[in-house]
């Protein structure tokens, strides 16, 4: 049992979508780098973060975590059906 001032673990499943919405804001580029981490370990190349659409707070901290993360060949915004701007694609080597 955890007290209240420990934050409870939560596991993640690992797909090719990752949606940041399930995150306290604070948590969230730590999750970010994490995903991406166990991502890459699992040879999986093309990824879809989902941060949501906002005043892009979210979108520009994603960004600067995949802007200098060795692993990433590429990201944009994903395709309008896909979220559009509320989501980057993210292409891992």
């Amino acid at each position: 049992m955890n007290s209240e001032s420990e934050p409870e673990s939560v596991r993640v499943p690992i797909t090719d979508v990752f949606d940041l919405h399930a995150f306290a804001p604070r948590d969230a580029a730590a999750a970010v780098e994490a995903y991406l981490e166990e991502a890459e370990a699992r040879g999986m190349r093309a990824l879809r973060i989902i941060h949501g659409r906002g005043i892009g707070a979210q979108r520009e901290m994603v960004r600067r975590i995949l802007a200098r993360n060795p692993a990433v060949v590429e990201f944009h915004d994903a395709p309008g059906e896909a979220g559009g701007w509320g989501a980057t694609v993210v292409t891992l080597r």
